[in-house]
């Protein structure tokens, strides 16, 4: 079972960036598809992004163009720069493993991490 622990989140102005990082403990990391999800107070669980083991990328239509997905197979971690940021994107935020294709997780949750962006 991967172990998935994020960090990063924080208090920001809107139009900010931040920057969220995810350490996974597999073993497979460097050929596990990884993805990002949000949970806003109220509501359900969101895909926000992902990234398959190759690299190729995938963002809903609500960050596109503003948050960016990476990975280092070395270090075993998943990233997501997000720019640009809107009150709407306040969220609690977590990674774990996903299905590239479906956009649903599949692995366990972890804690996440708050990102909360003022107007």
């Amino acid at each position: 079972q991967v172990q998935l622990v994020e960090s990063g989140g924080g208090y920001v102005q809107a139009g900010g960036s931040l920057r969220l990082s995810c350490s996974a403990s597999a073993r497979t990391f460097a050929i596990t598809h990884m993805g990002w999800f949000r949970q806003a107070p109220g509501k359900e669980r969101e895909f926000v992004a992902a990234i398959s083991w190759p690299g190729r990328t995938s963002y809903a239509d609500s960050v596109k163009g503003r948050f960016t997905i990476s990975r280092d197979n070395v270090k075993k971690t998943v990233s997501l720069q997000m720019n640009s940021l809107k009150p709407e994107d306040s969220a609690v935020y977590y990674c774990n493993v996903v299905d590239f294709d479906s956009r649903r997780a599949v692995g366990s949750w972890g804690q996440g991490t708050q990102v909360t962006v003022s107007s």
